[in-house]
C-alpha cells in the first residue's frame, strides 16, 4: 500500500528505462490497483511485467471492494500475487481460499505467484516443512500442471523485520518446496520457478540468488526505492 499516481509513474519509468539494458530473466512490478493503468501505459512495449497484488476468485459479481482476475487482465496484468503472508494474517485468507484464487487466475490467463512460508513460532517448533507442505498441497489441490505457476517462499519472520533467512536456510526450504512440487507433478515440478522473499536487499541478494533452488526473488521494502530495486535486478542478472 505505497505510491500515489505521480510516484508510481516515476518509479515505473525508471525501472522500464533501466530494463532496456538487462538481458534474460523476468522483471515484474506489482503496484496498487489504483495505479495499474498508469503503470501499464509506461510499461507497454518494455520487458517489464505487471502484477496485481491480489484478486478475488470470482470473475464478477456482488463482491463490493474486490478485484476480479478478469479486471487485472483487462488492466494489463500478466501476473498476480496470491496467498501473501499479509493477506493470510490480516485478512484471514485460508489455504482453501487461495486454492480458489489460483484456479481463477489460471483460468483467466494470469500467472499466479503463490506465497508460502512459516511464522517464527512455527520455525521455533521445528514444523517449517510441515507448514509449507500443507500450504503448497492445499493451494495446488486438484490443479494440474501449469508452467505458469510460480512459488514464492516467504519466511514470515523475515518480512519487514530486517532479518532474512541465511542462504542455507533459504536453500533448505526451497529444496523442500521443489521436492513437494515433484511429488505433485513428477519431473515437471523441476520446471516450476521458486522465488525467495523476506527482507531481500542489494547487500544480501548475491548470496541468496546463487543457491540451486532460488530461481528469483520477491522483493518487499527494498523495491520501494528505484536505486535499491535496480541494484537487486543488476545482481540477479549478473549471477543468473
Amino acid at each position: 500500500m505505497n505510491k500515489k499516481r505521480d510516484e508510481a509513474r516515476a518509479f515505473a519509468k525508471e525501472i522500464a528505462d533501466f530494463s532496456k539494458d538487462v538481458g534474460g530473466g523476468d522483471i515484474v512490478i506489482a503496484p496498487p490497483f489504483t495505479v495499474l493503468k498508469e503503470v501499464n501505459d509506461i510499461l507497454s512495449g518494455t520487458n517489464v511485467g505487471l502484477a496485481g497484488q491480489n484478486c478475488h476468485y470470482e470473475e464478477k459479481g456482488a463482491y463490493t471492494g474486490e478485484i476480479s482476475p478478469l479486471m487485472l487482465k483487462d488492466a494489463g496484468c500478466t501476473y498476480v500475487i496470491l496467498g501473501h503472508s499479509e493477506r493470510r494474517k490480516y485478512f484471514f485468507e485460508t489455504d482453501e481460499i487461495i486454492n480458489k484464487k489460483v484456479r481463477a487466475a489460471l483460468s483467466c490467463g494470469l500467472k499466479p505467484i503463490i506465497c508460502v512460508g512459516e511464522t517464527e513460532e512455527e520455525r521455533d517448533l521445528g514444523i517449517t516443512e510441515y507448514v509449507i507442505g500443507i500450504q503448497l498441497k492445499k493451494a495446488l489441490r486438484d490443479i494440474g500442471y501449469w508452467e505458469e505457476i510460480i512459488i514464492a517462499y516467504e519466511p514470515v519472520w523475515a518480512i519487514g523485520t530486517g532479518r532474512n533467512a541465511t542462504p542455507d536456510q533459504a536453500e533448505e526450504a526451497q529444496k523442500f518446496i521443489r521436492d513437494v512440487l515433484c511429488l505433485i507433478y513428477g519431473e515437471k515440478g523441476k520446471g516450476i520457478r521458486i522465488l525467495y522473499g523476506g527482507s531481500v536487499t542489494p547487500e544480501n541478494i548475491g548470496d541468496l540468488i546463487v543457491m540451486d533452488n532460488v530461481d528469483g526473488v520477491l522483493v518487499g521494502g527494498a523495491s520501494l526505492k528505484s536505486d535499491s530495486f535496480i541494484g537487486i535486478i543488476s545482481k540477479v542478472a549478473e549471477l543468473k
